[in-house]
């Protein structure tokens, strides 16, 4: 059956039956397409790789809004199918970000069936979310549908237990490599100890603690941790290189080259330090009109987005954007993970309530 048809779970169930891990998002892409083209043509629906934008049709002069949400999950364990056990429902991306789509055909569903919307949607099905910065694929829908960057507001249906979160913190990845010079371990006066080059450094990251910065009302909180360590040739080997994986999470307002200057003073040339991932932040446009409208359905709390979401990647070209979902967020990338039936139906509610005139 056609998934737009199915009741809300049975869709989730259905989605979350076909594995669509990063980089194996197409048979899931196939079957969204071509349920979406049966019910709304081919007019409607573009694809680009495994991912579509869709634009029904809407009467002129509305506000734009985007709708966005990802097709792959992260590889988690399970240890049974897709199933409703009490009052949960379990399946590979349940609550990060299935539970959203679910929301997004229902939407769609209920404008092929006549409801009056108050604003014009374009709904984004993109992939490779959960892949590296670089890989994602809604960079490359944004530069290929120039359209989506006329959006008034852009809506990223990650899993917030319907929770309103605003903007988001950027993040950066380095490598601090600290070199040495090899010796045996029973002389070590002959080598030059990388691990221990490391010391001054580690104490100094260690010694940041949190940096509160705050936005319209919000508190973002600033870190910057050791995530991974690296280095050694042999358990009888002064180590000759030694190699940190270094995360900074940075508030919106500031920039990755912020935070690589940051950490670079911090190394205070003991190391090399080598910048492999960048991701941008996003200010939280509280004061939004539309922003406004989410509040007025009936959204129950606001919170700064404290990680990364692709609302960055649509303040990269102007769209203001936020972050809401269905989802249980405490489950995202779990063993076993779940997602609450209650906040599924309320989250469908609440986007009703918001998308339509007359609801």
């Amino acid at each position: 059956m056609n998934l737009l048809a199915l009741p809300l779970e049975d869709t989730l169930l259905a989605l979350c039956a076909i594995a669509s891990p990063t980089g194996e998002e197409g048979p899931l892409c196939d079957r969204v397409e071509a349920d979406l083209v049966a019910r709304l043509g081919r007019g409607c629906v573009a694809r680009d790789g495994h991912s579509l934008v869709v634009t029904p049709p809407a009467p002129e002069g509305l506000p734009r809004v985007g709708l966005a949400g990802h097709f792959d999950v992260v590889r988690t364990v399970h240890e049974a199918p897709p199933r409703v056990e009490g009052e949960r429902l379990y399946g590979p991306g349940a609550a990060d970000m299935k539970s959203g789509l679910a929301v997004m055909l229902h939407l769609l569903d209920d404008l092929l069936r006549g409801r009056t919307p108050r604003y014009a949607p374009t709904f984004i099905f993109y992939e490779r979310e959960e892949g590296p910065y670089d890989e994602n694929r809604l960079g490359d829908l944004l530069d290929a549908f120039l359209a989506l960057r006329a959006l008034d507001l852009a809506v990223c249906l990650e899993p917030s237990s319907n929770v309103l979160q605003l903007g988001c913190m950027g993040s950066l990845h380095a490598r601090v490599h600290f070199h040495g010079r090899t010796s045996h371990s029973a002389r070590p006066w002959q080598g030059e100890n990388a691990i221990h080059k490391a010391a001054g450094f580690l104490a100094r990251l260690g010694a940041l603690g949190v940096r509160d910065v705050v936005h319209e009302g919000l508190v973002y909180r600033e870190v910057m941790s050791a995530t991974l360590a690296e280095g050694g040739r042999g358990r009888n080997v002064i180590p000759d290189r030694f190699t940190l994986n270094v995360n900074a999470r940075f508030a919106p307002g500031r920039t990755p080259d912020d935070a690589a200057a940051e950490l670079t003073a911090l190394v205070d040339g003991e190391a090399e330090v080598e910048v492999f991932d960048r991701s941008p932040s996003a200010m939280p446009h509280r004061g939004h009109p539309l922003v406004q409208g989410l509040l007025d359905a009936g959204v129950g709390t606001v919170e700064p987005k404290q990680a990364w979401t692709d609302v960055a990647r649509f303040a990269s070209v102007g769209v203001a954007a936020v972050n809401l979902g269905p989802g249980t967020q405490s489950q995202a990338h779990q063993r076993n993970e779940w997602t609450d039936r209650a906040a599924l139906a309320e989250g469908m509610a609440l986007f009703r309530r918001w998308l339509f005139a007359e609801a």
